[in-house]
């Protein structure tokens, strides 16, 4: 589990890569319509096919596409330089060159080894090598093989070969054989992957509503990233956010397989439920907490709210209740899956490239697969009541200890943290680790603190939240993560002057 919460951790650093991709292509659209309808039929319904609107807006989509397209190699860098101990750009060199060996051998499996590719299925294996998934363990390899020889010491006639130069000679070798087992090894998970796939696939609505289902249950593992390999980028030619934002639709072609499947329709369900969905189960928590702490409560979930409106960044609140009230994290995937089965049954169709938050919706509306995104309203509204009664009826009947509803001792206070709070608040977070010296690793992600300590029995939970942490997790023995929020960023500067 400590290893997947690393992977999860890594595999932001490319994922915060895909705003800026929503925004250009959606600007790009917006001002080129025409792009994806060819001249001819652009031209014969009125749309401008030249001018400086139709370049510029050519130009972002050229721009935004450039990073989409090559995902799988942002993967292969990006989860390599995340899961290095330095962050160092000699992993993501390392990312890299196992990206290429792995890629170019496997997929000359005709040639290496002819009799493999009688299969059919085998063979399109070897044709799709080049996906996310594949670039994921490569950033794997690079990363691991850093951390393991960016120290090692060469006899003197091989001594400009130590230490970090020695790095990306170790990857391609752990890569030939890495290759060699993929010869044999990928064909067999392709196949499954497909066949996952293509069951969600002819199950409609219903099966986008299990997968939302799926990827909200497996937050806490960090599961959800392999999941969302299958159904959001091209692992096996079912890449609903690839397809959505090259501004492709149902019936067109992708990387050279037909799409089958209502293009968007593996994200429109999460636009209700984590723009407005959230925000009404928070005002659950926030009337369901003790008269005295609904304040501090109301600072907590409620700016985690607005940050799921806004960004579709749902950490904040997930984790301040999903080990406070696990039976209610269930029902919370339950709500997601019922109002993704129910809004793609609709026909509302959107994408987002970061998460479903108004931004993304903003700029996929003008997109061509695009659709009915008024429903955005009625859908919102309608997950905004159901969350909130269902949050506030689950809480209330099971006396479910969700934040301001546990116990506290006499005279704890909570801090309400503001921008000027973070130097007070990384203070109270190293005395409730047990101090610098308890410390062995500092770092963080998008939303938390990823730490380890020498003795877990010195981390105080309780002064930990005090301090304003939306929660604590603990993944192994001797890791903690400290739940703080968007300003994870410059709570951690802050700490890391400390504790250094």
């Amino acid at each position: 589990m400590k290893q997947l919460q690393k992977l999860g951790k890594a595999l932001m650093l490319p994922v915060a890569v895909l705003p800026i991709c929503g925004i250009l292509m959606g600007l790009g659209y917006l001002l080129c319509p025409a792009y994806m309808m060819g001249s001819d039929v652009a031209g014969e319904l009125g749309y401008a096919t030249s001018g400086a609107a139709y370049s510029i807006g050519f130009f972002l989509i050229k721009a935004g596409g450039a990073l989409i397209d090559n995902m799988a190699v942002l993967f292969a860098v990006g989860v390599a330089v995340g899961l290095a101990k330095e962050s160092d750009g000699t992993a993501g060199l390392a990312g890299l060159v196992s990206w290429l060996m792995i890629t170019n051998l496997v997929g000359a499996a005709g040639s290496i080894a002819p009799g493999l590719v009688e299969n059919e299925t085998w063979a399109l294996a070897y044709d799709k090598i080049a996906n996310p998934f594949i670039g994921i363990l490569s950033g794997i390899i690079g990363g691991t093989v850093y951390n393991r020889f960016r120290h090692i010491k060469l006899p003197d006639f091989l001594a400009f070969f130590s230490g970090k130069r020695s790095v990306a000679i170790v990857t391609g070798l752990v890569s030939i054989a890495v290759s060699a087992i993929l010869l044999l090894v990928w064909p067999v998970v392709f196949g499954a992957l497909v066949a996952i796939g293509n069951g969600v696939k002819r199950l409609g609505a219903v099966g986008a509503g299990i997968y939302a289902f799926l990827n909200r249950l497996l937050i806490p593992t960090g599961l959800h990233h392999a999941l969302n390999n299958v159904f959001w980028f091209d692992t096996i030619g079912l890449g609903d956010l690839t397809a959505y934002w090259n501004g492709l639709t149902t019936g067109s072609t992708l990387n050279g397989s037909p799409i089958d499947w209502s293009v968007g329709m593996y994200m429109s369900g999460f636009f209700p439920c984590m723009m407005f969905g959230l925000p009404g189960a928070a005002l659950a928590i926030i009337l369901a907490a003790k008269p005295e702490r609904r304040k501090s409560v109301a600072g907590l979930v409620g700016s985690a709210a607005l940050c799921a409106f806004l960004c579709g960044v749902t950490e904040p609140f997930e984790f301040g209740f999903m080990f406070l009230a696990f039976p209610l994290y269930v029902v919370y995937a339950l709500l997601y899956g019922i109002f993704a089965a129910v809004t793609v049954a609709l026909g509302f169709r959107a994408g987002f490239c970061f998460s479903a938050g108004a931004t993304d919706l903003i700029f996929s509306a003008s997109l061509p697969a695009a659709a009915k995104t008024w429903l955005i309203l009625p859908l919102g509204l309608a997950a905004f009541a159901v969350f909130f009664l269902v949050f506030y009826f689950v809480i209330r009947k099971f006396n479910l200890k969700t934040p301001g509803r546990e116990e506290m001792d006499v005279g704890e206070e909570t801090l309400e943290p503001t921008s000027s709070d973070f130097m007070e608040m990384a203070k109270m977070i190293l005395e409730g680790l047990g101090g610098k010296e308890n410390l062995t690793s500092i770092d963080h992600c998008v939303t938390r603190l990823r730490l380890e300590v020498r003795d877990p029995l010195q981390v105080d939970e309780k002064k930990l939240k005090a301090a304003g942490a939306a929660g604590v997790i603990r993944p192994g023995k001797t890791a903690v993560q400290v739940i703080i929020g968007p300003n994870v960023q410059f709570v951690y500067d802050e700490f890391k002057r400390l504790a250094n």
